[in-house]
């Protein structure tokens, strides 16, 4: 079993070890519950080491993983550190480690859960069903609305057009 206190433990089998055969993808909603609670505790320990390397302990709060959109963010965090630290190296990947560190960065606002920051879980608020109607007015709005009917063209083709238009008028 992984060290989830050692990142490194959770990396791929080196060279020459019996490799699975096909890349694992986490779809959450896909995978069985035996192999979900798997995954949940193999993601547990790679955000224990990330709160603490980053210093992210004040930011990714104890209950993460209650929250589903926290757990879909952490997870691209992590399916894209294992890419970029355990991954083969492929050209034009040189900054990967940075870019990496960049997206971790980018993405620390949506890991913070202002409701929860005390240390107490709160529930995210009930998802308000959407009103009666609203699937019909979205298929009108389909079937009816310029934004969806109109011819399509290139915005800059009438620029690209007009300065054509300019250079081969006659002076």
């Amino acid at each position: 079993m992984p060290d989830p206190l050692n990142p490194a433990d959770l990396w791929p089998m080196p060279p020459g070890a019996p490799q699975k055969t096909e890349p694992q993808r986490w779809v959450w909603a896909a995978m069985d519950p035996k192999e979900r609670r798997l995954r949940m505790r193999e993601l547990s320990g790679w955000v224990d080491w990330l709160r603490r390397t980053f210093e992210l302990h004040n930011t990714i709060t104890h209950c993460w993983y209650r929250h589903s959109a926290v757990v879909e963010h952490l997870t691209a965090l992590y399916a894209g550190w294992m890419r970029t630290y355990a991954g083969e190296d492929a050209p034009g990947r040189e900054l990967a480690e940075a870019d990496w560190i960049n997206t971790l960065h980018a993405f620390v606002p949506r890991l913070q859960l202002a409701a929860c920051a005390t240390g107490t879980h709160q529930d995210p608020p009930l998802i308000v069903p959407p009103p009666s109607g609203s699937e019909e007015a979205f298929e009108l709005y389909l079937t009816l609305s310029d934004a969806t009917t109109a011819e399509a063209t290139h915005p800059a083709a009438a620029e690209l057009n007009r300065r054509e238009a300019e250079l081969n008028a006659p002076l």
